[in-house]
């Protein structure tokens, strides 16, 4: 799975991004070429140190073009001479539009200018990153478990904007190639929760929930599920994914198995973490809580429809398929708690 002779360029959009950044550190140290998209190229130091922590020197095969999902601007350049697209960018949202469109639409067309933009240069194959929403969120057998053969109903009662967005993307993705991709294939890699060692001090939306957790801000921990994938698991999927004969035209779940509620969380991270976990609360928070503060609270109403929400997921598909060996639920959060305290996000007063 590697390019040691350095003549195969992958191009990674959204590249100073937490999955991105793996998935450019892993390539590079597989002796691929890459070129990353920046929506500015003033992050170009922020990318390159962050590597240098991960251990990569061979930053001579790193290239970086400013491009952004909203026009067509550099999109054939960004193309030019590879072989393969990791499209790991979403647009940026600093907070939750009034009207949904303003999310959905630049989702979709933003998914459709990169494949365009890909057919045209001749890309061997693109790898998509889509997201559970996408799959599991109109999966009510609570008998079954989820599959990549369900779909979420972009109409589904409750559904956010964020995951509506994905799952239209992802939907448009399949059509474009069933109806103009040929013979440009596509895979699509769907994780859920993503957590992990960072390569620099920014914040994912995983290391900003546990650091809540961690910091005693959540006194209280709602009886919410999640599912976890490691962000080191999760880039070298998309590797895997990106050169692997049979994942053409195949979508794989991203998850290391089983699921775990934030109480459970809570309560490991308190016994594992000693000193660093004494601020760190077990006390549960009623859903019938939740419920009545979300009556006035933001926050809480967007908690409301993950409450009792179906996650029992398979990573069988990816195991059979690619060979994935991810880590466990716990080792992918000591990593992401780990960071939180690299990066002086928490300290021991």
């Amino acid at each position: 799975m590697s390019s040691k002779d350095n003549n195969v360029t992958v191009l990674v959009t959204g590249g100073s991004g937490f999955v991105a950044l793996h998935a450019i550190s892993q390539l590079l140290n597989q002796g691929y070429r890459v070129r990353a998209t920046l929506r500015s190229l003033s992050k170009q130091t922020e990318v390159t140190n962050a590597l240098r922590h991960s251990g990569i020197t061979a930053l001579e095969h790193l290239q970086f073009v400013e491009t952004d999902l909203s026009n067509d601007k550099n999109w054939d350049q960004a193309m030019q001479g590879c072989s393969y697209v990791l499209h790991i960018a979403s647009p940026i949202h600093l907070q939750i539009p009034k009207d949904e469109k303003e999310m959905i639409r630049p989702a979709v067309d933003g998914t459709l200018r990169v494949l365009r933009a890909a057919k045209k240069a001749g890309i061997k194959r693109v790898v998509m990153t889509s997201n559970f929403g996408a799959v599991g969120y109109s999966h009510h057998d609570r008998t079954k478990i989820i599959t990549e053969e369900s779909w979420t109903n972009p109409d589904e009662k409750g559904l956010s904007a964020y995951n509506k967005s994905k799952v239209l993307a992802e939907q448009a993705a399949w059509t474009f190639i069933e109806k103009e991709g040929n013979p440009m294939e596509l895979a699509v890699i769907n994780p859920v929760g993503i957590f992990g060692k960072a390569l620099n001090k920014n914040l994912s939306s995983g290391h900003e929930l546990l650091k809540r957790i961690l910091d005693g801000s959540m006194k209280a921990i709602p009886n919410m599920t999640i599912s976890i994938v490691d962000v080191e698991d999760l880039a070298d999927l998309h590797l895997r994914a990106m050169v692997h004969p049979d994942a053409a035209g195949q979508r794989f779940l991203a998850l290391s198995g089983g699921v775990m509620t934030l109480p459970d969380i809570a309560a490991f991270l308190k016994s594992e973490l000693g000193e660093r976990g004494k601020s760190i609360s077990t006390r549960r928070l009623p859903d019938w809580v939740v419920r009545m503060a979300a009556l006035i609270s933001p926050t809480a109403r967007n908690l409301v429809p993950q409450l009792g929400r179906y996650r029992d997921a398979s990573n069988e598909k990816a195991r059979q398929v690619l060979g994935w060996e991810p880590r466990s639920n716990e080792k992918a959060l000591l990593g992401t708690a780990d960071s939180l305290f690299a990066f002086h996000h928490l300290s021991i007063n």
